[in-house]
């Protein structure tokens, strides 16, 4: 029965893995994260100067979330010299970073809810 049963684990380990293969193998745009400074933004784009030197490009698309960590309730996109975290795709065929989600930190004093 050990024999019979070490068969059977090995035919589904098998067939699960050939059935996932496609999934492994599928690829989709390149998902990365772009940390700095805003330098620039407009309604379709915004330019942030790395950590590491460079500025990057991302486009802004109007699916794109902000989160505002000063203000959760926030809709608002973020202004130059605000620090960001912006989640974003990268895809192949054209090499256009394009922001998901842009976390950010203002820079401006904001006054305390009273």
């Amino acid at each position: 029965m050990a024999k019979h049963f070490n068969f059977i684990t090995v035919i589904v380990l098998l067939l699960t893995s050939l059935w996932l293969s496609p999934v492994v193998l599928a690829k989709g745009p390149e998902l990365l994260h772009v940390l700095g400074i805003v330098t620039l933004i407009d309604a379709k784009h915004l330019e942030v100067k790395t950590t590491k030197g460079p500025i990057v490009s991302v486009l802004l698309t109007k699916q794109v979330k902000y989160k505002n960590k000063s203000n959760p309730k926030s809709l608002d996109p973020p202004a130059v010299g605000d620090r960001v975290i912006i989640e974003a795709s990268k895809d192949e065929k054209n090499k256009k970073v394009m922001a998901t989600v842009v976390h950010y930190s203002p820079i401006r004093n904001t006054p305390a809810p009273r």
